[in-house]
């Protein structure tokens, strides 16, 4: 790697009045190298950032904790390990069970009071000394025996995507083999690779930024871990990357928590926006600022360099002809040396001409000066920018070796080139300053067409098309094919790179270039995939352009197409999406093309709130899924979307499981960008809402696996985490339901506001937060989310509007709630979808409905337990003859909870099960029955003390101490594995044998022993085989086991 410190002659100053800004490094390495002393580091490396909480504020340059303060530990809520294991320092998979919010981030045994790693923030204009300061700020932590990174912003660099993260990260990497590199990185390496020039880029879904940046993450805190103390020094960050700069700012607050100093330093004028974390702003602290050199320190550097017997009065004009800028004064210093000018009075009057010479106009004289040639090799080096290959550079310049020495030669004597320790050495200039005037010296014309030679040379070297499109931004649109490939093919490597902003860069300009006609489409395309959701109105219009342009190829066409269906989707225009994908299915001439179309035009009208012809198609999907095998991707879609179709309708629970099962068969893929994931999330769905949640669970940990290995870390990552977690919310399990949804809603934050993943996690979040009685946390987060009218046109789970009438019914707005839920039922019930257990509005309904209009409200719930029988799911029965209990004559509830309760007792649902309990209990107790009452207040207590139901647990305690009962010690099942006897009657349960005689149990006690089997598993009794795995061996013999 090249040097960092731009050479001996910006040293060449000391460190003369720099002693607070090194005593602040001084501080923060001792603290570093404490903390790196402090056994025992984790084996384990800290999760990546979490989720979207926003970073921590840092104190810069103060890193000394105040009393009683501190940061907070890392939560790592980023990594949850559902599917795919965490990604450990050596990469074993491990197999615990952590939810987000785990502090796996966090080092065992470490004290508040130990010391620890930050960042430190140095802020001054050019030339006042930061690079001298950082160069010594290295020696100093390498003296201390830290590991020391370091990496450069680069004017010319500034797009070129994770140009600082390369420079930073690739020395620590690069010596590695690709099998020890996918050893030390594991499943990291194919998702940072590329961006760190580990890797080539190859075809496939690229990973997006967020999850990059999680990589990257991961990467430096196993860097910091592994080689503590560790010690970051990032040099003129405002000219940093966009790429690099976000991800380094975004992570800088986890410096405070690892063995890490991250020590920077920026022009404060010049810093951009995404670099605010460095600014100290956040923590209402400043970085150090340097100032110039007082007139003393001038009068000692001068008498240094020039001499000692330099005079009063010469070196005070040299301090006002520089004002104190340490460069200015270094290079001054020397002029007066190279010229032999005597430092007296009588010499000052020549300072300010000799100064002049040094920059601006002055500095473009005196190197045209030097000749043609040697103007021509500093005007390439200003062009390539940072670590400039002599051969490179004489190349731009079209000088051949021996005249490339001589030229570097005689600019390192006029120093305007650093010194080097030999010939092939890299080229640096002496200051960004001179490069600066240099590049801005060159003509309009000249400038451009040095651009165009450049991206011919480094073509030409093998530094590939990403090296070159950089230089083609700068020249001018002239119709070259060359210039469009480059371009394109830069793009592509950017976007698979994880690095979509630079692919829009390149394709934008290969655009104007312009491409050929018969190129123009596919352009547009790729700039179209470059910008898919990060900003869909212009993706709109680019995709539409391209379907506008004559396209022979019908492969790009359809790709068109597709892509463009997705982002009208994803943007809430559906109805959009739907007529595109129908009129090009009826243009179609491929009869498997339009197969493909007419399963996506299905999927999207699966989502439409409001779709006008609902029932047609669900008649055309019902025949046509029938029709079809699965013998490819496209039928299997089409299956899977007719079994989320015969669940919004109600249809027989079984039969929707048929058809999910048969979409299952050849596999769905939930990573294939080109398909979307939504058909494997209404298939994993539908044995969510058939009492197969441990089913969907597994489909979800498979899915959200396939997400991270991808790299895929934004709302695709929030969909799987919010539904994962109202998975657990439909088992009963709210603790770990509320970290994921919570983990989901932090993700969402990520994608932006009243996005999709946002409808989803914050409507999931109110859900659980409702269950455990917390309707005012609840009511802050949706108003914090402006969770309300107008509601999405998509159809979301769970359903938007049914959520926040929830909410409304919770916080006593009766009528309000009433008025909304109707609204429900007019959107939903001319669609057909008429599934309690998917959209329980009526419920609600009849629960807003009964203080007014009692006899309403027994209708409506009675009609939604009709519906909930023809599903036939237990847990949707169960669910309805509550809330229909609570509507009717107290007469009537005894019967009707008990009924709930036994067909609860059939379902996963163990939430439903505690609340059915505690109501029969109630009601028992209410009718004078206290003994059965408390049979079922002690097992509704502790199924809700399981559930982590707190305001349910409440409620049974209230109606014990109502009967005159005392609590008794609660005993939690707190594990999924099932006991001797719960597997013994499970497995006679499958082999149709009667438990009860078998094991010589009564029916009751067989009939709860399969209730918690139902609840651990996530099935009912009709998928018990298949969660058993149906060993069909035979049952152990319980005696003498729980």
């Amino acid at each position: 790697m090249a040097r960092q410190d731009g050479g001996s002659a910006r040293q060449g100053f000391g460190l003369i009045e720099r002693e607070a800004a090194l005593t602040a490094a001084e501080e923060a390495l001792d603290l570093l190298t404490g903390l790196a002393d402090e056994p025992p580091w984790p084996d384990r490396v800290p999760a990546p950032r979490e989720a979207a909480r926003g970073p921590r504020l840092v104190a810069v340059p103060n890193l000394v904790p105040q009393q009683g303060t501190g940061p907070r530990p890392a939560t790592g809520a980023d990594h949850v390990r559902t599917g795919e294991p965490e990604r450990t320092a050596d990469h074993a998979r491990t197999g615990d069970s952590a939810r987000p919010g785990d502090p796996a981030g966090e080092a065992p045994g470490r004290r508040p009071d130990t010391g620890r790693g930050g960042i430190l923030a140095y802020a001054a204009p050019a030339g006042l000394g930061k690079t001298t300061l950082l160069a010594e700020i290295r020696r100093r932590a390498g003296a201390r025996g830290c590991t020391v990174l370091s990496a450069r912003g680069g004017d010319q660099e500034q797009r070129v995507a994770f140009h600082v993260a390369r420079q930073l990260l690739q020395p620590q990497l690069a010596h590695a083999s690709d099998a020890e590199l996918r050893e030390r990185l594991g499943s990291w390496y194919d998702i940072v690779g590329p961006a760190l020039g580990l890797r080539a880029s190859v075809e496939g879904s690229p990973p997006d930024p967020q999850g990059l940046r999680d990589g990257l993450d991961w990467v430096l805190t196993h860097l910091a871990v592994r080689r503590a103390p560790l010690v970051v020094v990032l040099d003129d960050v405002h000219w940093a990357d966009p790429e690099s700069l976000g991800w380094l700012a975004a992570f800088a607050p986890r410096a405070e928590e690892l063995p890490m100093l991250l020590v920077v330093a920026y022009r404060p004028d010049e810093l951009p926006a995404e670099g605010v974390e460095f600014t100290g702003r956040r923590s209402g602290q400043r970085p150090l600022g340097l100032a110039p050199l007082t007139s003393g320190a001038v009068a000692r550097l001068v008498r240094d360099r020039v001499g000692a017997h330099a005079d009063d009065t010469f070196c005070r004009d040299f301090w006002t002809v520089t004002s104190g800028n340490p460069f200015e004064t270094v290079e001054l210093a020397a002029k007066v040396r190279d010229r032999g000018l005597e430092p007296t009075a009588d010499g000052a009057h020549e300072l300010r001409d000799l100064a002049a010479a040094l920059k601006g106009t002055g500095l473009v004289t005196r190197l045209e000066r030097l000749g043609p040639a040697t103007v021509r090799l500093a005007w390439a080096c200003a062009v390539l920018g940072t670590e400039i290959s002599p051969q490179l550079a004489g190349a731009v310049a079209g000088l051949g070796g021996e005249a490339v020495a001589e030229c570097a030669a005689r600019l390192r004597e006029a120093r305007v080139l650093a010194e080097t320790e030999g010939p092939d050495e890299p080229l640096q200039f002496v200051h960004p300053l001179i490069a600066t005037t240099v590049y801005r010296s060159i003509p309009a014309a000249t400038r451009v067409a040095l651009h165009g030679q450049a991206a011919w040379c480094v073509v030409d070297a093998g530094l590939g098309p990403t090296a070159a499109a950089r230089h083609l931004l700068e020249t001018h649109p002239e119709g070259d094919p060359w210039v469009v490939n480059q371009l394109r093919a830069a793009a592509g490597e950017n976007l698979r790179a994880g690095a979509p902003d630079a692919a829009r860069r390149f394709l934008a300009r290969a655009l104007r270039e312009p491409p050929a006609a018969d190129d123009r489409a596919a352009v547009l395309y790729e700039l179209g995939c470059s910008s898919l959701l990060t900003e869909p109105a212009t993706t709109v219009n680019h995709l539409r352009a391209a379907l506008e342009e004559p396209v022979a190829d019908p492969a790009l066409r359809h790709g068109i197409v597709y892509r463009l269906s997705q982002v009208l989707a994803h943007s809430d225009r559906l109805v959009e999406a739907s007529e595109l994908l129908g009129r090009e299915a009826r243009k179609a001439t491929d009869a498997r093309s339009r197969l493909r179309m007419q399963a996506e035009k299905f999927m999207w009208d699966a989502f439409r709130a409001d779709e006008p012809e609902s029932p047609a198609r669900s008649r055309r999907l019902s025949a046509l899924a029938d029709r079809l095998t699965g013998r490819d991707l496209t039928e299997r879609y089409i299956i899977g979307l007719r079994a989320w179709d015969a669940t919004l309708r109600a249809e027989p629970s079984a039969v929707a499981l048929r058809h999910a099962e048969r979409a299952l068969e050849g596999g769905l893929s939930w990573a294939d960008e080109s398909r979307g994931f939504e058909v494997p999330v209404l298939v994993a769905l539908t044995h969510l809402y058939a009492d197969r949640p441990g089913r969907a669970e597994e489909l979800f940990a498979a899915g959200t696996a396939e997400f991270e290995n991808q790299g895929w870390r934004g709302a695709h990552l929030s969909f799987a985490y919010t539904l994962l977690g109202y998975i657990r919310y439909r088992r009963g399990r709210l603790v770990e339901a509320e970290d994921f949804v919570r983990a989901g809603l932090r993700l969402s934050e990520r994608v932006g506001p009243r996005t999709p993943a946002q409808w989803y996690a914050v409507g999931a979040t109110i859900e659980v937060l409702l269950a455990r009685g917390r309707t005012e946390e609840a009511a802050r987060i949706a108003d914090a989310h402006d969770f309300g009218e107008p509601f999405p046109a998509a159809v979301t789970f769970p359903d938007s509007q049914t959520v926040h009438a929830e909410l409304l019914l919770a916080r006593g707005r009766t009528e309000e709630a009433a008025a909304e839920l109707a609204a429900v039922g007019r959107r939903l019930d001319p669609r057909g979808m008429r599934n309690p257990a998917w959209c329980p509005w009526q419920l609600h309904l009849a629960l807003a409905e009964a203080a007014t209009t009692p006899g309403r409200a027994r209708a409506t719930a009675h009609d939604a337990v009709a519906r909930a029988r023809q599903y036939g799911a237990p847990s949707a029965i169960g669910q309805a003859l509550r809330v229909t209990a609570e509507v009717s004559e107290p007469s009537e509830r005894v019967k009707l909870l008990e009924e709930s309760v036994d067909w609860l007792d059939q379902s996963p649902a163990a939430y439903e099960l505690a609340r059915s309990l505690v109501a029969l209990g109630a009601a028992l107790r209410r009718t004078e029955r206290a003994g059965e009452a408390a049979e079922h207040l002690y097992r509704g207590l502790e199924a809700a003390q399981d559930c982590g139901a707190d305001a349910l647990v409440e409620v049974a305690r209230a109606e014990l101490a109502a009967a005159g009962l005392r609590p008794r010690a609660l005993h939690s099942a707190g594990t999924d594995t099932l006991t001797a006897r719960e597997r013994a009657a499970a497995d006679l349960t499958v082999r149709d044998q009667d438990a009860a005689a078998v094991l010589g149990l009564d029916a009751t006690t067989v009939a709860r022993l399969l209730s918690a089997v139902y609840r651990k598993l996530g099935t009912d009794r009709t998928g018990l085989a298949q969660a058993l795995g149906n060993t069909g061996r035979e049952p152990r013999d319980p005696a003498g086991q729980s």
